[in-house]
Order: structure tokens, then sequence, then C-alpha cells
């Protein structure tokens, strides 16, 4: 289960607050939050991967302590830009954990990609209250980060949609009241579709997402409903389930983010707009609640909200991912190495969509006589696995490539 200890917050001064891979989408719609309500923050420290410039213009709109560019190379264009505000710059990977680790109330860990493990995890081990909005932390080593979450004694509040709301249904019940946990997803832009036309589907085709507006890696998981298999395996870490007791249905409208089925027959759901502001405020504003600008829903308008169960044979990846999970930590760090480059060479026009779950199964399977073993004790042992991962997903997406 969710780790339930709050930090206590004196009521006489704004929440300190660190956005790590702030200008993203989860960055940028927390940073939206933050402006409406900007007497009640204190931000701490912004950081992002290579947008300079970008970043500058955050630090300076919230009055941030530190900025901190992850690739080096961009630390130049960042501190002229920030010359003479009296923000506090640095850059590399090693900075950004430090931002990460500095005293703050609540750090929104954002960053996409493995990238974002070890400044999460420093996040977690300075003390800090952690919105957690990076896979990666909980597929590529969620024994590992719930471990630190459990020592620190501090609450890991989801960010996703999805989790998000499974966390506002069960509102603190025990876990052993639970009877299953269903996700939510919106079937992406091909859920109608056939096999064979998902098989010539464009990278432009697959970014046309019909409800949410997310970043491309999101959005092709999406398309691909891999997004789905991999908030499977967090909801298994943060929620302490078993596979069987997680479960996926499609829902068009995605108004409905997450239902909590009870050992009592009761069933209870979040629902809301598809507006990520409204899951970030929840977080932001725990354990009370926050005004926030994000759109409201209208049932009457609606008319109707409809489920079906995921077609298996068109979308593998569901599949894929619960057998990467029954396999273990090793399974899940390949699995989402294997995909983060599968789906950079099909936005590259290198491989065809259903390529994707091809190339993540492959990897899996290439990887176990070398990988197979205990989950991830350290997040470098992790980034060993997913480094390998990506090794052999990179040899079988040349391998598509020369066919």
């Amino acid at each position: 289960m969710v780790v339930a200890s709050a930090i206590p917050l004196a009521a006489n001064r704004p929440r300190r607050i660190s956005v790590l891979g702030a200008t993203g989408s989860i960055g940028t719609s927390t940073l939206a939050v933050i402006a409406e309500r900007a007497a009640d923050f204190e931000v701490v420290a912004v950081t992002a991967n290579d947008n300079a410039l970008r970043l500058a213009e955050i630090a300076k709109t919230v009055g941030a302590r530190l900025a901190v560019i992850a690739n080096p190379s961009a630390y130049g264009e960042l501190k002229s830009a920030l010359a003479g505000s009296g923000i506090e710059t640095a850059a590399g990977a090693e900075a950004v954990e430090e931002a990460a680790g500095r005293p703050a109330d609540i750090v929104v860990a954002a960053i996409v990609g493995a990238a974002g493990l070890a400044p999460t995890l420093a996040a977690v081990r300075a003390g800090s209250q952690v919105a957690l909005a990076n896979k990666e932390c909980l597929v590529c080593a969620g024994d590992l980060f719930m471990a630190a979450s459990r020592k620190a004694g501090r609450l890991v509040l989801p960010v996703d949609s999805e989790h998000n709301a499974i966390f506002q249904a069960l509102d603190g019940q025990p876990m052993a009241a639970v009877e299953r946990i269903i996700l939510t997803a919106s079937g992406g832009p091909f859920r109608d579709w056939s096999k064979e036309a998902m098989a010539a589907a464009t990278p432009e085709q697959a970014l046309r997402h019909p409800n949410w507006s997310m970043g491309p890696k999101v959005t092709i998981d999406s398309a691909t409903l891999m997004n789905k298999g991999l908030e499977v395996i967090e909801a298994h870490y943060l929620f302490g389930l078993p596979a069987e007791q997680l479960e996926v249905l499609v829902h068009p409208q995605s108004v409905v983010h997450g239902l909590v089925a009870f050992r009592d027959g009761s069933m209870l759901a979040q629902m809301s707009a598809p507006d990520m502001r409204t899951p970030i405020a929840h977080c932001l504003a725990w354990p009370g609640r926050q005004a926030a600008a994000s759109r409201r829903i209208d049932l009457a308008a609606l008319g109707q909200l409809t489920f079906e169960r995921p077609d298996p044979e068109r979308f593998p990846a569901l599949r894929i991912a619960r057998h990467a999970l029954a396999a273990g930590g090793w399974a899940t760090n390949i699995l989402n190495a294997a995909n983060e480059i599968a789906v950079s060479a099909f936005l590259q026009g290198r491989i065809g969509f259903l390529g994707i779950a091809e190339t993540v199964e492959e990897t899996i399977a290439g990887a176990e006589a070398a990988c197979a073993g205990p989950a991830p004790a350290s997040a470098e042992e992790a980034l060993v696995l997913d480094r390998e991962g990506r090794r052999i997903a990179l040899e079988l997406v040349k391998q598509r490539e020369a066919r």
C-alpha cells in the first residue's frame, strides 16, 4: 500500500515545492496549478533536461531558488539567461539529484524515463513527500523505491490520473477490504482500428490522442496500451495487490479514471474531466483540497459512460507487461527500456506500429538468460539492466530495418 505518513506542514508558511522535469507536460501542468495559488507555495528548485531558455523563464516566473539543467552542454545558456536574477544554477545528472534532495515539503517527480529514478530516490531519502509522475521509479525499481519510502516514513502521492483515482477511492480503507482495482484506458486513437490498419499506422496518426494532451512518448504508449501495462505494474507496487486483482477496462470517455471494488460488493469510482491539473492539485493540497481551474464534467451532456474489455490480439502490450510483472523486477526493467527504444524507433519511422510490442517482447526473451535474477537492489543495478535492455532492443530495431 502507498506509504501513509504525511509531512506535517506549518499552517503559517507556504509549502516548499520542487519540480523535477519542469518543462515537460506534467511539469507545465504543475506550474499552472501553482500559479493559481502562488501565495501557498515557495519553489525550491526546478529542473529540466536540455531546454535551458524555457527553464530559465520558469525559474524567474516562479521565483525558484535553484534551476538545474541535466545536459551540461546547455549550462552556459542557462547561466547567461539567469545572470543577475539571484537564482542559483547548476548542470549535470548529479546536480539534478542534489536539487531533488534539497529540503522541500513536496517534490513533484516528473522526469520522463529511467533518468528520473536516482533523483526521485534522492527526494524520498531526504524525507520529502513525493508526488510521483515518473513511472520508471516503480517499473524499473519498484521494490527498491517502495522500501526507501517505507524507511523514510513518507507518503508517495500518485500523480498519474489512474493511480490518483484509486488513491482517492480507497480513502484510507484497509487493502484487506479490496476485492480488485480497475484502471481505465481511453483506448487511444486506434481503439476501433483493425490489426491490418494498425500495421500501417503512421506516427502522426498515433499521436492524435482523442482525449488527452500529453508528450509523444506517453501518447504512443496510450496508442499501444503499453501505458496500461506499465500502470498495472505501478499499481502492484503502490497498492500491494497481486496482478490477478488488477483489472483494465477501456473507457473511451476518459471520465472515470479508476475504480475500487470492495469485498462487500460496493464499488467506488473517481471521476473528473481528462485534465492533469485535477490529480496534480489533489497531490499538492493533500490531505486537504484546493481550488483548481481544471475542466468540469457535465454528465448530462456526456449522456453515457461506456466500458469494454481490451482486445488482447490487437493490443498485446498488456499481456507482455503482465508477463514481465510475473517474471520479476529484472523483466519489468527490461520491458521499460525496450519500450522506450521501440517507441523512439517508431517515431523516427524505423519500425512499424505493431513492431513496438513485438520488439519489447523479443527483448525480454533475449535478455532472460543474462538478466534473470533478483530485483535491482540499487539505482545503479537498475540502470545496468536498463542499459542492457536498450542494447538488445536497439539490435532488434536494426534487424527489423534490415528486413
